[in-house]
């Protein structure tokens, strides 16, 4: 029986809990490090802020954020196994406060923008899409600028890109603007926001 891959959540009311982790041909899991660089920039900001963790794989981004004190999150995974090891992450800490939206990320964007739309709530968008370097994936990285580009900027708070670190985004998508960008070797966040007027 293969050893389940696990990490553990850093801060925050579920501190120590232990996520299982998918399969690493299917996701990838992001590092505990930027991880850390990503809570210590939103830190209080996202005590009870709505999150939404796109392409979720085990939810680790969702339930950390969950264990700092946001209010609600919305994970939206496709794949099988990762949606099983979501749902069994999900169940150790409240579920209760999150959403699961199964299939393609890009089809399902819509009724989560509907769904924050309808609260007229805002919300963090964590984007880590598969590497483009993954067969079937190739264009990914086009696709995702082109979900951003059409995001309401009413239903966001900010939004966070985890990326390949070559990746050069641009500095506007639609109303968002890049804030800051910072590097792990060979993983990379980028940060867009709205401009304040």
């Amino acid at each position: 029986m293969p050893k389940h891959l696990t990490k553990k959540i850093i801060s925050g009311k579920y501190k120590g809990k232990t996520l299982k982790l998918p399969s690493m041909s299917t996701t990838r899991s992001s590092k505990t490090i930027v991880l850390e660089s990503f809570f210590n920039t939103v830190q209080f900001d996202v005590i009870d802020a709505n999150f939404v963790e796109l392409f979720s794989g085990s939810g680790s981004i969702g339930l950390e954020a969950l264990s700092r004190g946001a209010k609600r999150i919305y994970f939206m995974e496709q794949d099988r196994n990762a949606l099983k090891t979501l749902e069994e992450n999900i169940a150790q800490t409240d579920p209760k406060a999150c959403e699961v939206y199964r299939g393609d990320t890009f089809a399902n964007i819509g009724a989560v923008v509907k769904r924050l739309k309808n609260l007229n709530e805002d919300a963090y968008f964590y984007i880590d899409p598969p590497f483009s370097i993954r067969e079937g994936h190739e264009d990914i990285y086009l696709k995702m600028i082109d979900l951003i580009g059409k995001l309401p900027e009413e239903v966001v708070k900010l939004i966070i890109i985890e990326h390949m670190t070559g990746l050069e985004l641009p500095q506007e998508i639609g109303v968002f603007h890049k804030t800051k960008s910072k590097k792990f070797g060979k993983t990379s966040l980028s940060y867009f926001g709205v401009e304040e007027v």
